[in-house]
Protein backbone atom coordinates (compact mmCIF):
# COMPACT_ATOMS: atom_id res chain seq x y z
CA UNK A 1 0.00 0.00 0.00
CA UNK A 2 1.25 3.71 -0.87
CA UNK A 3 -0.67 4.99 2.18
CA UNK A 4 -1.80 3.58 5.52
CA UNK A 5 -4.83 4.75 7.09
CA UNK A 6 -4.56 6.42 10.69
CA UNK A 7 -7.47 6.72 13.22
CA UNK A 8 -7.08 9.67 16.12
CA UNK A 9 -8.57 9.59 18.50
CA UNK A 10 -10.49 12.71 17.62
CA UNK A 11 -11.26 10.91 14.25
CA UNK A 12 -13.09 8.31 15.91
CA UNK A 13 -15.15 10.70 18.33
CA UNK A 14 -16.13 12.67 14.75
CA UNK A 15 -17.14 9.35 13.43
CA UNK A 16 -18.68 8.47 16.44
CA UNK A 17 -20.79 11.60 16.18
CA UNK A 18 -21.56 11.04 12.62
CA UNK A 19 -23.34 7.77 13.38
CA UNK A 20 -25.14 9.30 16.02
CA UNK A 21 -26.86 12.22 13.84
CA UNK A 22 -27.53 9.47 11.09
CA UNK A 23 -29.28 7.35 13.65
CA UNK A 24 -31.45 10.64 15.06
CA UNK A 25 -32.35 11.53 11.49
CA UNK A 26 -33.36 8.13 10.47
CA UNK A 27 -35.36 7.53 14.02
CA UNK A 28 -37.10 11.08 13.14
CA UNK A 29 -37.38 10.59 9.19
CA UNK A 30 -41.13 10.01 9.72
CA UNK A 31 -41.82 12.11 12.86
CA UNK A 32 -44.06 14.87 11.61
CA UNK A 33 -42.57 16.71 15.11
CA UNK A 34 -39.12 16.81 14.61
CA UNK A 35 -39.90 17.55 10.64
CA UNK A 36 -41.96 20.47 10.33
CA UNK A 37 -39.35 22.29 12.51
CA UNK A 38 -36.36 21.71 10.41
CA UNK A 39 -38.45 22.04 7.09
CA UNK A 40 -39.38 25.58 8.42
CA UNK A 41 -35.45 26.15 9.01
CA UNK A 42 -34.39 25.01 5.68
CA UNK A 43 -37.53 27.26 3.97
CA UNK A 44 -36.25 30.18 5.20
CA UNK A 45 -33.80 32.24 3.50
CA UNK A 46 -31.50 33.12 6.32
CA UNK A 47 -31.41 29.20 7.27
CA UNK A 48 -30.72 27.73 4.14
CA UNK A 49 -27.81 30.16 3.31
CA UNK A 50 -26.19 29.71 6.93
CA UNK A 51 -26.74 26.01 6.83
CA UNK A 52 -25.51 25.87 3.08
CA UNK A 53 -22.12 28.18 4.46
CA UNK A 54 -21.53 25.61 7.65
CA UNK A 55 -21.96 22.88 5.26
CA UNK A 56 -18.51 24.02 3.45
CA UNK A 57 -17.15 24.36 6.89
CA UNK A 58 -18.04 20.66 8.05
CA UNK A 59 -16.79 19.34 4.43
CA UNK A 60 -13.43 20.90 4.53
CA UNK A 61 -13.51 19.94 8.44
CA UNK A 62 -14.42 16.11 7.57
CA UNK A 63 -12.09 16.08 4.38
CA UNK A 64 -9.10 17.07 7.25
CA UNK A 65 -10.28 14.24 9.82
CA UNK A 66 -9.23 11.36 6.88
CA UNK A 67 -5.57 10.94 8.03
CA UNK A 68 -3.34 8.55 6.61
CA UNK A 69 0.81 8.00 6.31
CA UNK A 70 2.45 7.64 3.06
CA UNK A 71 5.05 4.82 2.56
CA UNK A 72 8.73 5.36 2.28
CA UNK A 73 10.15 4.39 -0.61
CA UNK A 74 12.27 0.98 -0.07
CA UNK A 75 16.25 1.42 -0.25
CA UNK A 76 18.28 0.13 -2.94
CA UNK A 77 19.25 -3.39 -2.21
CA UNK A 78 16.78 -4.14 0.60
CA UNK A 79 14.28 -7.81 0.20
CA UNK A 80 11.19 -7.34 -1.04
CA UNK A 81 9.87 -9.64 1.91
CA UNK A 82 10.86 -6.69 4.40
CA UNK A 83 8.12 -5.11 5.74
CA UNK A 84 7.20 -1.55 4.30
CA UNK A 85 8.03 1.72 6.10
CA UNK A 86 5.81 4.75 6.59
CA UNK A 87 6.69 8.14 7.38
CA UNK A 88 6.18 9.88 10.91
CA UNK A 89 4.39 12.62 8.58
CA UNK A 90 0.36 12.17 9.14
CA UNK A 91 -1.62 13.71 6.54
CA UNK A 92 -5.08 14.50 5.58
CA UNK A 93 -7.54 14.13 2.20
CA UNK A 94 -6.93 17.72 3.04
CA UNK A 95 -3.70 17.81 2.61
CA UNK A 96 -3.62 15.93 -0.66
CA UNK A 97 -5.98 17.85 -2.35
CA UNK A 98 -3.82 21.10 -1.34
CA UNK A 99 -0.57 19.51 -1.90
CA UNK A 100 0.53 22.55 -4.14
CA UNK A 101 -0.11 25.12 -1.22
CA UNK A 102 1.65 23.00 1.12
CA UNK A 103 4.27 22.45 -0.65
CA UNK A 104 4.74 26.11 -2.09
CA UNK A 105 6.76 27.03 0.89
CA UNK A 106 8.45 30.55 0.52
CA UNK A 107 11.68 31.88 2.59
CA UNK A 108 9.80 34.22 4.97
CA UNK A 109 6.74 36.88 4.31
CA UNK A 110 5.23 37.80 0.96
CA UNK A 111 1.85 39.49 0.58
CA UNK A 112 -1.39 38.55 -0.59
CA UNK A 113 -1.00 37.92 -4.52
CA UNK A 114 3.18 39.48 -4.33
CA UNK A 115 5.55 38.12 -6.84
CA UNK A 116 8.74 39.15 -4.10
CA UNK A 117 9.36 38.58 -0.88
CA UNK A 118 8.18 41.08 1.66
CA UNK A 119 11.76 42.06 3.25
CA UNK A 120 14.55 43.65 1.46
CA UNK A 121 17.72 41.10 0.84
CA UNK A 122 20.89 41.63 -0.29
CA UNK A 123 21.09 39.58 -3.89
CA UNK A 124 23.91 39.58 -6.45
CA UNK A 125 22.85 42.10 -9.54
CA UNK A 126 23.07 41.50 -13.35
CA UNK A 127 26.59 43.10 -12.89
CA UNK A 128 27.47 40.44 -10.36
CA UNK A 129 27.51 43.81 -7.54
CA UNK A 130 25.71 43.09 -4.54
CA UNK A 131 22.64 45.41 -4.12
CA UNK A 132 19.60 45.30 -1.47
CA UNK A 133 16.33 44.55 -2.96
CA UNK A 134 13.65 42.65 -2.73
CA UNK A 135 13.91 38.75 -4.18
CA UNK A 136 10.84 37.02 -6.73
CA UNK A 137 9.42 34.04 -4.80
CA UNK A 138 10.22 30.68 -5.54
CA UNK A 139 7.00 29.80 -6.43
CA UNK A 140 4.02 32.94 -6.07
CA UNK A 141 4.12 34.24 -9.51
CA UNK A 142 7.29 32.26 -11.00
CA UNK A 143 5.56 31.54 -14.01
CA UNK A 144 5.66 35.08 -14.76
CA UNK A 145 8.16 36.48 -17.53
CA UNK A 146 8.09 39.78 -16.25
CA UNK A 147 6.37 40.60 -13.22
CA UNK A 148 5.39 43.89 -14.10
CA UNK A 149 4.07 43.66 -17.23
CA UNK A 150 2.28 40.28 -17.04
CA UNK A 151 0.77 40.05 -13.44
CA UNK A 152 -2.36 41.96 -13.97
CA UNK A 153 -2.99 40.40 -16.88
CA UNK A 154 -2.48 36.87 -15.62
CA UNK A 155 -4.53 37.52 -12.75
CA UNK A 156 -7.38 38.76 -14.41
CA UNK A 157 -7.50 36.02 -17.10
CA UNK A 158 -6.98 33.25 -14.26
CA UNK A 159 -9.39 34.91 -12.07
CA UNK A 160 -12.09 35.11 -14.28
CA UNK A 161 -11.64 31.60 -15.95
CA UNK A 162 -12.31 30.73 -12.29
CA UNK A 163 -15.29 32.41 -11.74
CA UNK A 164 -16.57 31.68 -15.16
CA UNK A 165 -16.41 27.48 -13.79
CA UNK A 166 -17.93 28.84 -10.69
CA UNK A 167 -21.12 30.50 -12.86
CA UNK A 168 -21.35 27.27 -15.29
CA UNK A 169 -21.33 24.89 -12.23
CA UNK A 170 -24.28 27.10 -10.05
CA UNK A 171 -26.52 26.76 -13.94
CA UNK A 172 -26.02 23.42 -13.67
CA UNK A 173 -26.44 22.99 -10.19
CA UNK A 174 -29.71 25.30 -11.02
CA UNK A 175 -31.40 23.77 -14.59
CA UNK A 176 -31.26 20.15 -12.45
CA UNK A 177 -32.11 20.64 -9.24
CA UNK A 178 -33.37 24.44 -9.10
CA UNK A 179 -36.87 23.52 -10.05
CA UNK A 180 -37.18 20.68 -7.90
CA UNK A 181 -39.98 22.13 -5.55
CA UNK A 182 -42.12 22.72 -8.45
CA UNK A 183 -41.49 19.63 -10.33
CA UNK A 184 -43.87 16.73 -10.30
CA UNK A 185 -41.22 14.51 -11.44
CA UNK A 186 -38.05 14.61 -13.40
CA UNK A 187 -39.37 14.69 -16.24
CA UNK A 188 -40.65 18.56 -16.01
CA UNK A 189 -36.52 19.45 -15.79
CA UNK A 190 -36.81 18.13 -19.87
CA UNK A 191 -39.41 19.90 -20.74
CA UNK A 192 -41.45 16.30 -20.66
CA UNK A 193 -45.37 15.88 -19.85
CA UNK A 194 -45.72 14.84 -16.36
CA UNK A 195 -45.27 17.51 -14.36
CA UNK A 196 -44.56 21.88 -14.06
CA UNK A 197 -42.32 23.79 -12.58
CA UNK A 198 -43.27 26.40 -9.94
CA UNK A 199 -43.05 30.19 -11.08
CA UNK A 200 -40.87 30.96 -8.26
CA UNK A 201 -38.02 29.34 -9.54
CA UNK A 202 -34.66 27.88 -7.54
CA UNK A 203 -34.76 27.82 -4.02
CA UNK A 204 -33.79 30.96 -1.81
CA UNK A 205 -30.06 30.26 -1.16
CA UNK A 206 -29.52 30.19 -5.16
CA UNK A 207 -27.68 33.45 -4.06
CA UNK A 208 -25.29 32.13 -1.23
CA UNK A 209 -24.64 28.93 -3.38
CA UNK A 210 -23.39 30.90 -6.37
CA UNK A 211 -21.35 33.38 -3.93
CA UNK A 212 -19.69 29.62 -2.40
CA UNK A 213 -18.98 28.72 -6.33
CA UNK A 214 -17.44 31.83 -7.59
CA UNK A 215 -15.00 31.81 -4.89
CA UNK A 216 -14.10 28.41 -4.85
CA UNK A 217 -13.51 28.60 -8.51
CA UNK A 218 -11.40 31.84 -8.48
CA UNK A 219 -9.26 30.26 -5.37
CA UNK A 220 -8.58 26.68 -7.69
CA UNK A 221 -7.80 29.20 -10.89
CA UNK A 222 -5.56 31.35 -8.75
CA UNK A 223 -3.98 29.28 -5.56
CA UNK A 224 -1.53 27.11 -7.18
CA UNK A 225 -0.01 29.93 -9.29
CA UNK A 226 -0.02 32.62 -6.38
CA UNK A 227 -0.20 32.98 -2.42
CA UNK A 228 -3.43 34.35 -2.45
CA UNK A 229 -3.15 35.24 1.28
CA UNK A 230 -0.01 35.59 1.08
CA UNK A 231 3.10 33.50 3.83
CA UNK A 232 3.91 33.60 7.39
CA UNK A 233 7.15 33.96 9.11
CA UNK A 234 8.53 30.60 8.17
CA UNK A 235 7.28 30.70 4.18
CA UNK A 236 3.84 28.70 4.50
CA UNK A 237 0.98 29.53 2.41
CA UNK A 238 -2.07 31.47 4.47
CA UNK A 239 -4.93 30.34 2.98
CA UNK A 240 -3.56 26.49 3.62
CA UNK A 241 -3.26 27.53 7.41
CA UNK A 242 -6.67 28.95 7.62
CA UNK A 243 -8.21 26.06 5.71
CA UNK A 244 -6.63 23.52 8.24
CA UNK A 245 -7.69 25.92 11.16
CA UNK A 246 -11.00 25.17 10.66
CA UNK A 247 -11.17 21.36 11.93
CA UNK A 248 -9.32 22.55 15.15
CA UNK A 249 -12.23 25.30 15.71
CA UNK A 250 -14.91 22.74 15.05
CA UNK A 251 -13.78 20.39 17.25
CA UNK A 252 -13.45 22.32 20.05
CA UNK A 253 -16.71 24.03 19.61
CA UNK A 254 -18.72 20.76 19.36
CA UNK A 255 -16.75 18.09 21.41
CA UNK A 256 -16.65 20.49 24.26
CA UNK A 257 -20.48 21.12 23.73
CA UNK A 258 -21.27 17.65 23.67
CA UNK A 259 -18.78 17.22 26.91
CA UNK A 260 -20.96 20.05 28.39
CA UNK A 261 -24.34 19.20 27.72
CA UNK A 262 -25.05 16.00 30.33
CA UNK A 263 -23.88 18.22 33.38
CA UNK A 264 -25.55 21.29 32.10
CA UNK A 265 -28.79 19.38 31.56
CA UNK A 266 -28.85 16.78 34.25
CA UNK A 267 -27.86 19.26 37.17
CA UNK A 268 -29.55 22.67 35.80
CA UNK A 269 -33.09 20.60 35.15
CA UNK A 270 -32.85 18.42 38.43
CA UNK A 271 -32.24 21.77 40.62
CA UNK A 272 -35.26 23.28 39.39
CA UNK A 273 -37.70 20.47 39.36
CA UNK A 274 -36.66 18.59 42.80
CA UNK A 275 -35.58 22.51 44.66
CA UNK A 276 -34.78 21.48 48.50
CA UNK A 277 -31.46 19.77 49.27
CA UNK A 278 -31.20 18.87 45.59
CA UNK A 279 -31.09 22.75 44.35
CA UNK A 280 -28.63 23.78 47.26
CA UNK A 281 -25.99 21.15 46.71
CA UNK A 282 -26.10 22.20 42.86
CA UNK A 283 -26.12 24.98 43.34
CA UNK A 284 -23.09 25.09 45.79
CA UNK A 285 -21.29 23.12 43.41
CA UNK A 286 -21.57 25.58 40.25
CA UNK A 287 -21.22 28.57 42.52
CA UNK A 288 -18.31 26.76 44.05
CA UNK A 289 -16.82 25.98 40.27
CA UNK A 290 -17.45 29.90 39.22
CA UNK A 291 -15.48 31.32 42.13
CA UNK A 292 -12.32 29.85 40.64
CA UNK A 293 -10.91 31.95 37.81
CA UNK A 294 -11.67 30.07 34.51
CA UNK A 295 -8.46 30.73 32.72
CA UNK A 296 -6.62 29.76 36.07
CA UNK A 297 -8.23 26.42 36.19
CA UNK A 298 -7.59 26.03 32.57
CA UNK A 299 -4.52 26.72 32.57
CA UNK A 300 -3.57 24.06 35.56
CA UNK A 301 -5.48 21.47 33.98
CA UNK A 302 -3.86 21.77 30.28
CA UNK A 303 -0.05 21.91 32.39
CA UNK A 304 -0.87 18.85 34.00
CA UNK A 305 -1.93 17.37 30.65
CA UNK A 306 1.02 18.58 29.06
CA UNK A 307 3.44 17.36 31.79
CA UNK A 308 1.95 13.97 31.59
CA UNK A 309 1.90 13.56 27.85
CA UNK A 310 5.65 14.59 28.19
CA UNK A 311 6.66 12.45 30.50
CA UNK A 312 4.51 9.24 28.61
CA UNK A 313 6.40 10.51 25.22
CA UNK A 314 6.94 6.75 24.21
CA UNK A 315 2.94 6.15 24.39
CA UNK A 316 2.50 7.94 21.13
CA UNK A 317 3.50 6.62 17.73
CA UNK A 318 3.67 10.53 15.72
CA UNK A 319 3.57 14.29 17.07
CA UNK A 320 0.25 14.29 15.63
CA UNK A 321 -1.07 12.34 18.25
CA UNK A 322 0.66 13.73 20.36
CA UNK A 323 -1.46 16.97 19.11
CA UNK A 324 -4.61 15.67 19.27
CA UNK A 325 -4.49 14.07 22.81
CA UNK A 326 -3.43 17.31 24.25
CA UNK A 327 -6.75 18.64 22.26
CA UNK A 328 -9.03 16.51 23.09
CA UNK A 329 -7.91 17.14 26.76
CA UNK A 330 -8.55 20.99 25.88
CA UNK A 331 -12.40 20.13 25.05
CA UNK A 332 -12.77 17.71 27.94
CA UNK A 333 -11.59 20.44 30.99
CA UNK A 334 -13.44 23.15 28.90
CA UNK A 335 -16.37 21.01 28.80
CA UNK A 336 -16.22 20.21 32.63
CA UNK A 337 -15.69 23.59 33.51
CA UNK A 338 -18.29 25.27 31.38
CA UNK A 339 -21.25 23.80 31.65
CA UNK A 340 -22.36 26.37 34.96
CA UNK A 341 -23.58 28.97 33.26
CA UNK A 342 -26.86 26.94 30.70
CA UNK A 343 -27.17 24.87 34.33
CA UNK A 344 -28.30 28.27 35.64
CA UNK A 345 -30.70 29.18 33.08
CA UNK A 346 -31.86 25.54 32.80
CA UNK A 347 -32.86 26.05 36.45
CA UNK A 348 -34.78 29.32 36.15
CA UNK A 349 -36.92 28.06 33.37
CA UNK A 350 -37.34 24.37 35.67
CA UNK A 351 -38.65 26.62 38.84
CA UNK A 352 -40.76 27.95 36.16
CA UNK A 353 -42.01 25.17 33.89
CA UNK A 354 -42.84 22.96 37.41
CA UNK A 355 -45.56 25.47 38.36
CA UNK A 356 -47.41 25.47 35.13
CA UNK A 357 -50.95 23.48 34.78
CA UNK A 358 -49.41 20.59 32.67
CA UNK A 359 -46.77 19.56 34.75
CA UNK A 360 -49.28 20.01 37.84
CA UNK A 361 -51.39 17.39 36.33
CA UNK A 362 -48.79 15.54 35.52
CA UNK A 363 -48.34 15.00 38.86
CA UNK A 364 -51.69 14.27 39.91
CA UNK A 365 -52.10 11.79 37.91
CA UNK A 366 -49.32 10.07 39.06
CA UNK A 367 -47.05 10.17 36.26
CA UNK A 368 -43.18 9.55 37.33
CA UNK A 369 -40.62 12.53 37.91
CA UNK A 370 -38.53 10.90 35.49
CA UNK A 371 -41.36 10.81 32.55
CA UNK A 372 -42.07 14.62 33.64
CA UNK A 373 -38.74 15.59 33.00
CA UNK A 374 -38.13 13.80 29.55
CA UNK A 375 -41.40 14.30 27.88
CA UNK A 376 -42.40 17.94 30.03
CA UNK A 377 -39.81 19.61 30.72
CA UNK A 378 -37.46 18.66 28.33
CA UNK A 379 -38.53 19.69 25.24
CA UNK A 380 -39.62 23.02 26.67
CA UNK A 381 -35.84 24.21 27.11
CA UNK A 382 -34.78 22.62 24.03
CA UNK A 383 -34.66 26.02 22.57
CA UNK A 384 -32.84 27.42 25.24
CA UNK A 385 -30.76 25.06 25.15
CA UNK A 386 -29.81 25.47 21.77
CA UNK A 387 -29.60 29.13 21.30
CA UNK A 388 -27.24 28.79 24.36
CA UNK A 389 -25.39 25.77 22.87
CA UNK A 390 -24.58 27.60 19.44
CA UNK A 391 -23.70 31.11 21.38
CA UNK A 392 -21.07 28.95 23.46
CA UNK A 393 -19.98 26.94 20.78
CA UNK A 394 -19.13 30.48 19.21
CA UNK A 395 -17.28 32.08 21.92
CA UNK A 396 -15.22 28.61 22.52
CA UNK A 397 -14.12 29.05 18.73
CA UNK A 398 -13.13 32.15 19.88
CA UNK A 399 -11.55 31.19 23.12
CA UNK A 400 -9.10 28.64 21.61
CA UNK A 401 -7.08 32.21 20.05
CA UNK A 402 -7.28 33.40 23.89
CA UNK A 403 -5.69 30.43 25.34
CA UNK A 404 -3.50 30.12 22.20
CA UNK A 405 -1.76 33.19 23.16
CA UNK A 406 -1.58 32.68 27.06
CA UNK A 407 0.17 29.12 25.97
CA UNK A 408 -2.43 27.00 27.80
CA UNK A 409 -4.38 25.89 24.03
CA UNK A 410 -3.47 23.58 21.63
CA UNK A 411 -0.31 22.26 21.28
CA UNK A 412 1.84 24.95 19.28
CA UNK A 413 2.60 22.35 16.24
CA UNK A 414 -0.67 21.99 15.58
CA UNK A 415 -2.68 24.63 12.81
CA UNK A 416 -5.59 26.30 14.72
CA UNK A 417 -6.95 30.14 14.81
CA UNK A 418 -5.05 31.03 18.05
CA UNK A 419 -2.14 29.82 16.98
CA UNK A 420 -2.05 31.85 13.74
CA UNK A 421 -2.99 34.79 15.41
CA UNK A 422 -0.54 34.20 18.41
CA UNK A 423 2.61 33.78 15.48
CA UNK A 424 0.93 37.14 13.88
CA UNK A 425 0.88 39.16 17.20
CA UNK A 426 4.53 40.22 17.37
CA UNK A 427 4.40 41.20 13.14
CA UNK A 428 2.04 43.97 13.60
CA UNK A 429 4.54 46.04 15.27
CA UNK A 430 7.00 45.89 12.24
CA UNK A 431 6.96 48.65 9.68
CA UNK A 432 5.93 47.59 7.11
CA UNK A 433 2.92 45.87 9.47
CA UNK A 434 2.39 42.04 8.32
CA UNK A 435 -1.43 41.90 8.72
CA UNK A 436 -2.62 39.33 6.62
CA UNK A 437 -2.26 36.29 8.27
CA UNK A 438 -4.50 38.25 11.46
CA UNK A 439 -6.75 39.16 8.51
CA UNK A 440 -7.38 35.75 7.58
CA UNK A 441 -7.87 33.71 10.41
CA UNK A 442 -10.15 36.63 11.66
CA UNK A 443 -12.36 36.57 8.85
CA UNK A 444 -12.72 32.26 8.32
CA UNK A 445 -13.26 32.80 11.74
CA UNK A 446 -16.22 35.40 11.81
CA UNK A 447 -17.78 33.55 9.17
CA UNK A 448 -17.80 30.78 11.07
CA UNK A 449 -19.39 32.42 14.04
CA UNK A 450 -21.72 34.60 12.68
CA UNK A 451 -23.17 31.62 10.19
CA UNK A 452 -23.56 29.86 13.06
CA UNK A 453 -25.54 32.35 15.14
CA UNK A 454 -27.82 33.17 12.86
CA UNK A 455 -28.07 29.62 11.62
CA UNK A 456 -29.27 29.11 15.70
CA UNK A 457 -31.78 32.05 15.30
CA UNK A 458 -33.56 30.04 12.97
CA UNK A 459 -33.85 26.58 14.77
CA UNK A 460 -34.73 27.99 18.14
CA UNK A 461 -37.61 30.21 15.95
CA UNK A 462 -38.67 26.79 14.38
CA UNK A 463 -38.41 25.03 17.66
CA UNK A 464 -39.35 27.42 20.68
CA UNK A 465 -43.23 27.33 21.52
CA UNK A 466 -43.52 31.01 22.25
CA UNK A 467 -42.41 31.86 19.04
CA UNK A 468 -45.00 29.84 17.61
CA UNK A 469 -47.47 30.84 19.95
CA UNK A 470 -46.81 34.50 18.89
CA UNK A 471 -46.88 33.70 15.34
Amino acid sequence: MLIKPVLLWSDALILLLLASVGLLVWLARNNDTFRAPWRQVMRSRMGSSTALILSVYIGIGLLDSLHYVERLPTPAGQPASQPAQYSGEVLSALDALLKPLRENVEKTYSAPFATHLYAKETVLGPNGRETRDYPRLQHGGAHLADPERDFWADVSERAGLGLLGGWVVWLLWRSWFGCRNGCQNSGARFGLPGGACSATGPPRRNFTLLVILLTIGALLALAPHYHVLGTDKVGQDVLYLSLKSIRTGLLIGSLTTLIMLPFALTLGIAAGYFGGRIDDAIQYLYTTLNSIPGVLLIAAAVLVVQVQIETHAELFETAAARSDVRLLALCAILGVTGWTGLARLLRAEALKLRELEFVQAARAFGVTDARILLRHLLPNVMHLVLITVVIDFSGLVLAEAVLSYVGVGVDPGMISFGNMINGARLELAREPVVWWQLAAAFVFMFVLVLAANLFADQVRDALDPKSKERA
